[in-house]
């Protein structure tokens, strides 16, 4: 009962993170990892998407009725996003995680210093695609973001965010709100798969869900209310947190996720031997 209390506690955190900015799964996954230490992995995973898709289509139906949304970009790469991140899901098994870890961590690095930089990057709203390009990227990015989501996942929100202020021109809150669309469709696509293979501590999960409801409103309610400039300033803070994990992973293993990563991109380029 008392790990339930500390679960529920760190659903409510994950939620009001995740509902602004992403990343909120950095928070709850160690969370359950931490106060569920017999459960294995997958059911980890599958408590956690349960508890994190609730929070998420909350978020997105409070940005839905306040923030207008670019359906036409956005409903396209929602579905590649859906059927990519089974896929992810899928290639998990055959190919290496922690050959991904040092490629991230530096792309992470690069979108905080842009970011940090640039004090007017998501501060204005200014759509800079055509509709045909719009659906076109949307369903190019979606396939990606999704593959990765469903095959790794850190830090996905964040980098839809960017994604979407960088390339689309949204501001920090109508890029916050497509992000929770595209998020909604990959976790359900994941959540239906550990559904599917019964990966789910209901028990667990519901009330999770639950704190991870009211967090994620009441992280709506704050964003919406404080504007973009509240927003940017979270997603540099939680940004730097997810840089922080990934070379605390790359780096305290004695380096062991660059030497792998090295030895692959030899074998690729023929170099090796």
């Amino acid at each position: 009962m008392e790990e339930i209390i500390y679960l529920c506690l760190f659903a409510f955190l994950a939620g009001f993170i995740d509902s602004v900015v992403g990343g909120g799964g950095l928070i709850q996954l160690p969370a359950l990892l931490v106060f569920l230490p017999g459960v294995p992995l997958p059911v980890a995973f599958g408590t956690g998407k349960f508890a994190g898709i609730a929070g998420t289509t909350a978020a997105m139906v409070k940005y839905v009725r306040t923030v207008k949304i670019n359906y036409l970009a956005i409903l396209p790469a929602a579905l590649a996003a859906f059927i990519c991140s089974f896929l992810g899901a899928r290639a998990l098994s055959h190919l290496d995680v922690s050959l991904l870890k040092p490629l991230i961590l530096i792309l992470l690095i690069l979108v905080a210093i842009y970011t940090f930089i640039r004090k007017d990057f998501g501060s204005l709203h200014a759509p800079k695609l055509t509709d045909a390009k719009e659906k076109l990227y949307g369903l190019l990015i979606g396939a990606a973001i999704g593959f990765y989501d469903g095959f790794f996942g850190p830090g996905t929100g964040s980098f839809l965010i960017f994604i979407f202020i960088g390339i689309f021109g949204f501001n920090f809150l109508a890029a916050s709100a497509a992000a929770k669309v595209v998020n909604v469709a990959t976790n359900l696509s994941a959540l239906l798969y550990f559904g599917y293979k019964g990966f789910i501590l209901y028990e667990v999960a519901i009330p999770m869900a639950i704190c991870s409801i009211i967090g994620s409103q009441l992280g709506t309610r704050t964003a919406l209310k404080r504007g973009v400039g509240f927003v940017r300033v979270l997603f540099l803070v939680v940004v730097t947190g997810i840089i922080f994990k990934f070379a605390y992973d790359t780096f305290g293993t004695g380096g062991q996720e660059f030497v792998k990563l090295g030895v692959a991109l030899q074998e690729l380029v023929g170099l090796k031997g």
